[in-house]
């Protein structure tokens, strides 16, 4: 016997074999007991071998060569090297890797020279194979377990088997290792593990080891395994242990028996069943004379070879063979030298064979099919019946092929009285039941069938769950493929038909009929009641109803199995076959098989821009569709109906063409003949006299109208020209029929049919789109005589290509603006003329450029005066290239020459240019993409290369109008001139005199204050109103002033009747009164006196007129003289009391606006005491300034001394009265000065600064606010959060209403750098929900919910906005969710908080189920009663409301809270009910006291 010393010790250095043992090779063998191995070749060497057969998936055994940190080279057998990454250890390890990566940590991360050393053997899989740059293989190797022992089962797991595996986790008392076998935990005690490689130090999470199975437990669920060296050097592989095959690993210690000895190694069998291959390279040399036959020897394998990889998929195709020899049970064939299977008795011949020696010989080559193959049992069963050879029929090699309504050939292998087993490939079986064996009654089966009898058999039900399936012959010999009806009624919508033979009641829709809309109404119209219908399918079953279809393409998917059967198998790509079911004006709804039912959105209905969804496709219509959207929670799903993005099935069109006909002929068939008139078709203009006998062709018969089309054209009477497939002719269409259509081939005389539609999704948005009679066509000859089309030819055709004319930058002849052109009008309508050019070329005339703007009358139509047929003159002055569209210049896989502009990092892409221009320059046109539309800014518009710019208001057009920006939205492309870049924005124009010659702008653009002039009359947007009077802005850099007292002639005490009536971007007529250039300021007037146009107020507001000239100026007197008849001191006061007065009206105007913070205003100390003058004074000099009739010439009376302590008195109570505005908490702040001032003594106030924002903002200076807020961030310390919170959401709002996406976005996430991430998130959700942008905000309330899933109050938060947008259903799965992912002890409190949002935004009725139910399982929540009692008695009925009480003092809870609902029930009915419920309730509080005192008498 050998000595069981180790082979392969567990690293170090190995040690030498014994005389008796020798390291040795063994090579999977390519055959077993069916597939014997014979060596013929002396010179058989397995280096190269190996070199030329190494595969993915093959099994080595290696020794680590260098260790790296990511990296371990292998040494493996015959010379070759290896790579093992550090990705391909194991699951485990991948996974710590990635969390340690994410977590930033990487001082715990195990290395790969902790888990392996030099001299290491392990077991490893070829994991992909690559090329080095020398061109020699390079080997990617793996040793993860799930790879390593794949074959392996928690069945076949046994004790004494040695598995390597890699350590998954660390536990208090061992380890669990992952030996890759699924449903199966493998343990190593630490007692055990101590003796690993003599290393007392713990193992770690992805350390690789070979281990011993010490027991097996529970079917194989749990392993005890053991890795002492003594224990795996005396254990060897056995028989008893179940290795085949397919599960035998590298390193494995094998008895093996030396078969040969030859000069290149050892030729020997182990295990029963298995051979191997020894290389001399594995032997010592000086023991080769020692090796003899017959002797047996422990051997450890190195390599194995996969046998056969052509087993594994025998049944697609026909094999062939030679016959080996003939058995008793069957015959012995070889597929290969090394390859041979049995042909059993039965399967010899399609019929049983007495002598089969007589047909079959020793040698002879045969054709076979492969029935099925048992590599566990090593079997492979083949058959010779002729129609299983030859069948094309679909092949069910296991039951998920066989799909109800197929057919396929199968044998019988069992013959009972209740019917029939049939067997196919690969064991896969079902059932023919008696009544499905034959058309007629078959009492006993055994006397018309026979064992081995090959039959078609069609699949009526098949589970591939149970294995299970029930079969027909009957519906296979009948030719059916489908299900036959018999017709019961007629309907508007459809048939009622009974199901044969069982007559189950079923309906066949009208549109079910055809896949040819056309086909359905005219075979719906011809059938009658008790007409029996084949070749129909269920598509819908329900308790209701069953749904059939006839449609083919339908039919064909649900035999393909190319359906879903449930909203579960939907996946995003699937392409499916459908019909119309619904079109809406957002899209059409597509139904499916089994229910289903997806949305087409308008933009995804067709490759071309469509306005009108109901002229696209039609009700019953069939289509493709291809899913592009899933949603799991609602189970909805959009499809894509683009010709692009589906492919129709191959020879989809030819085939529906013929399914189309077949059609025709069978109404055709079903009619009787009935009398019919002649209709000529009216292509030639000939002139016939009735009587007159004429030769015509028949181009069209119309059953409906019992008409037939004829033509009489000679050169389709005429001899017919033979046709040749592949030659391509020019056709004319001769006559269209609906789907169908009629063509002439050229000048052979021929005749076809073709389809109107080349494929299913295809639509007409026009009627230029549609086939025509006259129409050429281009087509091509696919075969000459089609029987299907009766002798027709069938041919595949496309438009001709029209003759239309180059462009100009690809013909120098195309037509250049401003040159006048001659055609011929085409057709006209309302809004525009189609103009045939005499190049034949088409072009269009606008409505509006067909008369001059004088000459046209108000209520006419100027295209009416314009006939068919007429010729005109015109100048070209616009066009656009054929094809400009990028999906018709480019195709996917195109090869383009582009240059790189742009790189962007996330995503990572390029931004390329094709046309040179790679940057935005100063004064060039581009396109623009508008991105919100602002009556402020205008226009904000996203431009290319990443650049951004605006489009104020009057720069939109050379003549203003109003209500400039109602021809804008989002989303909209323009054409942009580029004026000027400030801040990486630029100014935009689209002002047509900007990019073409076009007329005088009506108003041209101010480019500077020193263009205008005083007097000048201007128009312009109004930009904002406010105290100091109306802003108009003049041009995008110039706004003009016109004060109150010059904008209308009434007198306005307030300016807010002006706002009410002049909106933002009012239009207004205005006259330049003066110019400040120093300042750049300009005055402007808008009196009718001034400009001519009506006042900006109407005349029904009943305002006062201001006083002008005279009548000002004796008001005026009036007033001076009524305070000189004052004493000086009833002066002062009632100056004073102006002032004071006036100072209250300014606190009253404020308190009436936004709160604002209350804080001490400090002390000016830059202002003196000279610099207030009286009240006296400031009357006086009010007085001289506006009185005209004072003597400036004479000098100043020398003031008493008297006078000069009443002038310091007054001054010295202005100065009071100015410290006592400055210290008044109240106090408005008007200008940015005062601001900065109360800034200085309150940085911190979020609020204040909140206040000095709002003040930029009215006056639209968004900059500025957005600079106050950058000012705010920098200055607030960072221990105020809560005040650098406000400040954030406060320029969240700002950019939420001025800015774009773009800036939004990064201020929030700077936000989020800067604040607690959770607030953040929640106010940016609330500012989207009031600005009514519900995408983006439950875009970012599902990001939310992610990132802070342990957050109770984003659960809450984001069911109450749910909620608040009716979404009743998905808040009730968010709520599950929420249940899922919060701790257990908040489940309670979550569902009564959800129970309240349902109470106060959706179901009042839902609300109070769930309290009802939350409430049974935890009663003695009284929290929750005092709510669910406060909700009710708010929302519910009077009678809900008593009956909760009822059952809440009846609560098994302390005295003291019963007591408490007692009393609140006691103020409820005092409060809604009557004496006689009032004293009810003092009565159950009474029994309730009762019942308790004998509760207490009884205990005592």
């Amino acid at each position: 016997m050998a000595s069981m010393e180790e082979d392969f010790p567990r690293g170090g250095t190995a040690k030498k074999p014994t005389e008796t043992e020798s390291k040795i090779v063994v090579q999977r063998t390519e055959v077993d007991n069916l597939f014997q191995v014979e060596f013929s070749s002396p010179s058989f060497c397995i280096h190269t071998n190996v070199i030329h057969n190494v595969k993915e998936g093959m099994l080595m055994l290696g020794c680590v060569k260098e260790v790296a940190d990511f990296e371990v080279t292998v040494s493996l057998p015959c010379g070759l090297q290896g790579f093992l990454s550090i990705r391909n250890v194991c699951d485990a390890y991948a996974k710590l890797l990635s969390e340690q990566l994410d977590s930033a940590d990487t001082e715990e991360i195990c290395s790969l020279p902790h888990l392996f050393h030099p001299g290491m053997v392990i077991r490893c899989v070829v994991a992909k194979l690559d090329v080095a740059k020398g061109g020699s293989p390079s080997i990617q190797l793996s040793v993860n377990p799930k790879l390593i022992n794949k074959a392996l089962t928690s069945s076949s797991l046994k004790a004494g088997m040695v598995l390597s595996g890699c350590v998954e986790s660390v536990e208090d008392h061992g380890y669990i290792v992952d030996i890759g076998i699924g449903g199966t935990k493998a343990f190593l005690p630490k007692t055990a593990a101590k003796d690993k490689q003599n290393d007392q130090d713990e193992l770690k999470v992805g350390q690789y080891v070979t281990a011993q199975v010490e027991e097996v437990k529970n079917d194989g669920r749990v392993a005890r395994l053991s890795v002492s060296s003594s224990t795996l050097a005396q254990a060897f592989a056995e028989s008893e242990q179940g290795w085949n095959l397919t599960n035998l690993l590298p390193g494995l210690l094998v008895k093996a028996t030396i078969k040969k000895v030859t000069k290149h190694g050892l030729i020997l069998s182990f295990l029963t069943s298995f051979s191997g291959h020894v290389d001399f390279l594995h032997m010592e040399p000086e023991q080769t004379s020692s090796y003899t036959e017959g002797a047996e020897l422990l051997f450890s394998c190195l390599i194995l070879l996969s046998p056969f990889p052509i087993v594994f998929l025998p049944c697609v195709s026909p094999s062939k063979g030679k016959v080996s020899v003939l058995l008793n049970h069957g015959m012995v064939v070889h597929l290969s030298d090394h390859i041979k299977g049995l042909v059993p008795r039965t399967h010899l011949s399609d019929i049983i064979l007495k002598n089969p020696e007589k047909k079959y010989v020793e040698g002879m080559k045969i054709k076979c099919r492969v029935l099925s193959v048992e590599a566990e049992n090593k079997k492979l069963y083949l058959t010779r019946k002729k129609a299983l050879v030859e069948s094309t029929l679909p092949l069910f090699l296991s039951y998920a092929d066989a799909h109800p309504g197929r057919v396929s050939h199968g044998y019988i292998v069992c013959i009972k009285d209740f019917g029939c087993i049939v067997r196919f490939y690969n064991s896969v079986k079902g059932l023919v039941p008696l009544s499905e064996l034959s058309s007629e009654p078959i009492i006993s089966p055994e006397e018309v069938f026979y064992v081995g009898q090959v039959l078609k058999a069609k699949v009526l039900q098949c589970d591939p769950d149970k294995a299970k399936m029930l079969l027909s012959f009957k519906a296979a010999v009948e030719g059916d493929t489908g299900e036959s009806a018999k017709v019961l009624k007629k309907s508007v919508n459809g048939l009622e038909v009974a199901i044969l033979p069982d007559e189950n009641r079923a309906v066949l829709p009208t549109m079910h009929l055809s896949d040819h809309v056309s086909n359905c109404p005219l075979l719906w119209e011809n059938l009658q009641e008790g007409d029996n219908i084949s070749n129909l399918m269920c598509y819908s079953k329900n308790k209701q109803n069953i749904a059939l279809t006839k449609k083919p393409t339908v039919r064909w998917s649900l035999e393909e199995g190319v359906v879903a059967k449930d909203f579960s198998e939907v996946t995003v790509g699937m392409q499916l076959i459908g019909w119309i079911k619904n079109i809406m004006s957002y899209g059409v709804f597509v139904e499916f098989p089994y229910g289903l039912v997806g949305l087409a959105p308008k933009s995804a209905m067709t490759d071309k821009f469509i306005q009108d969804t109901t002229n696209a496709f039609q009700l019953g219509q069939t289509v493709l569709a291809k899913v592009t959207n899933l949603d799991e929670e609602k189970r909805r799903f959009l499809v894509t109906l683009k010709i692009s993005e589906v492919i129709p099935p191959e020879g989809d069109a030819q085939t529906r063409l013929i399914n189309g006909l077949q059609e025709k002929r069978a109404v055709t068939e079903m009619l009787a003949v009935r009398g019919m008139t002649a209709e000529w078709s009216p292509i030639a203009s000939v002139n016939l006299s009735p009587g007159q006998k004429v030769t015509a062709v028949i181009l069209h018969i119309d059953i409906l109208s019992s008409c037939i089309h004829v033509s009489i054209l000679s050169k389709l009477v005429g001899k017919k020209k033979s046709l040749t497939e592949g030659s391509k002719y020019t056709a004319l269409v001769q006559h269209i029929d609906k789907d169908f259509a009629v063509i002439s081939l050229h000048d052979t005389a021929q005749l076809t049919v073709i389809q109107t539609r080349s494929h299913l999704n295809e639509i007409f948005l026009s009627e230029s789109n549609k086939l025509k009679t006259g129409m050429s066509l281009s087509v091509e000859v696919i075969e000459a005589s089609c029987q299907e089309l009766q002798g027709l030819p069938l041919v595949s055709w496309q438009r001709s290509a029209p003759n239309r004319p180059r462009t100009t930058s690809e013909n120098q002849k195309g037509h250049q603006f401003g040159d006048i052109v001659q055609g011929k009008v085409k057709t006209v309508k309302p809004a525009s003329i189609q103009v045939t050019l005499e190049d034949g070329s088409t072009a269009s005339v606008h409505v509006s450029e067909v008369k001059e703007a004088t000459g046209v009358i108000v209520g006419s139509f100027p295209t009416s005066s314009v006939k068919v047929g007429s010729t005109v003159t015109a100048r070209v002055i616009g066009g656009r290239e054929d094809g400009g569209h990028p999906e018709k210049l480019f195709k996917l896989g195109q090869a383009v020459r582009g240059k790189v502009v742009e790189v962007i990092s996330k995503p990572q892409r390029f931004v390329l240019s094709l046309t040179g221009v790679h940057k935005l320059e100063k004064g060039s046109i581009t396109l623009g993409m508008v991105t919100n539309v602002h009556p402020q800014v205008g226009l904000q518009v996203k431009l290319p290369f990443g650049g951004s710019g605006t489009v104020a208001v009057t720069e939109l057009a050379d003549a203003y109008r109003p209500n400039p920006l109602d021809g804008y939205s989002k989303d909209q492309l323009i054409r942009c001139f580029l004026l000027v870049s400030e801040n990486d924005k630029w100014q935009l124009s689209l002002r047509p005199s900007r990019y073409e010659r076009a007329k005088p702008a009506k108003d041209p653009e101010v480019l500077s204050i020193d263009t205008l002039k005083a007097g000048q009359l201007i128009r312009g947007y109004v930009k904002s109103v406010g105290e100091q009077g109306v802003f108009i802005r003049l041009s995008r850099s110039i706004t003009g002033r016109a004060q109150l007292q010059q904008s209308t002639k009434y007198f306005v005490s307030n300016h807010k009747v002006l706002c009410d009536h002049l909106p933002p971007n009012t239009l207004l007529t205005t006259k330049i009164l003066r110019i400040d250039e120093e300042e750049e300021l300009v005055n402007l007037s808008l009196l009718p006196v001034d400009t001519g146009k009506p006042d900006i107020l109407p005349e029904s507001l009943a305002l006062p007129l201001r006083l002008t000239g005279q009548e000002k100026k004796k008001h005026d007197d009036q007033q001076k003289m009524k305070k000189r008849a004052l004493p000086e001191s009833e002066q002062v006061a009632n100056g004073l009391r102006f002032l004071s007065l006036s100072h209250q009206t300014q606190v009253t105007q404020s308190s009436a606006g936004p709160s604002r913070l209350q804080v001490a205003a400090g002390f000016s100390w830059d202002v003196g005491l000279s610099a207030l003058k009286p009240a006296s004074a400031a009357v006086q000099e009010g007085d001289s300034s506006d009185g005209e009739d004072q003597d400036e010439s004479s000098k100043p009376k020398k003031k008493s001394r008297h006078e000069l302590e009443e002038e310091k008195k007054a001054a010295e109570k202005a100065l009071v009265q100015r410290e006592t505005q400055l210290m008044d908490p109240s106090l408005r702040p008007e200008d940015a000065a005062a601001f900065e001032r109360l800034l200085l003594a309150s940085p911190n106030s979020s609020l204040l600064w909140l206040q000095y924002m709002a003040h930029h903002l009215q006056a639209t200076q968004i900059e500025q606010a957005r600079a106050v807020a950058e000012r705010a961030l920098k200055t607030i310390s960072f221990r105020e959060e809560q005040e650098k919170l406000n400040v954030w959401v406060a320029l969240l709002n700002l950019e939420n209403m001025y800015g774009t996406e773009e800036s939004l976005k990064k201020v929030f996430e700077r936000a989020l750098q800067f604040c607690e991430p959770m607030p953040v998130y929640q106010q940016l959700a609330d500012i989207y929900a009031k600005s009514d942008k519900i995408k983006e905000a439950e875009g970012l309330y599902k990001t939310m919910v992610k990132r802070f899933r342990q957050n109770k109050a984003v659960w809450l938060s984001y069911g109450t906005f749910l909620l608040q947008q009716g979404q009743s259903d998905a808040a009730s799965a968010l709520l599950q969710r929420a249940l899922k992912s919060l701790p257990s002890k908040e489940s309670v409190d979550v569902i009564g908080k959800f129970a309240q949002l349902e109470f106060r935004y959706g179901d009042a009725e839902k609300g109070r189920a769930m309290f009802d139910k939350v409430l049974t399982s935890y009663p003695k929540r009284t929290d929750l009663w005092s709510v669910f009692i406060d909700l009710m008695v708010k929302h519910g009925s009077q009678k809900d409301a008593r009956a909760l009480f009822d059952r809440v003092i009846h609560l098994s809870v302390s005295v003291k809270k019963i007591k408490f609902f007692f009393k609140r029930y006691l103020e409820y009915e005092k409060k809604h009910g009557t004496p006689q419920s009032i004293q009810a309730v003092k009565e159950k509080a009474m029994e309730f006291v009762e019942a308790k005192d004998a509760c207490v008498a009884q205990g005592l």
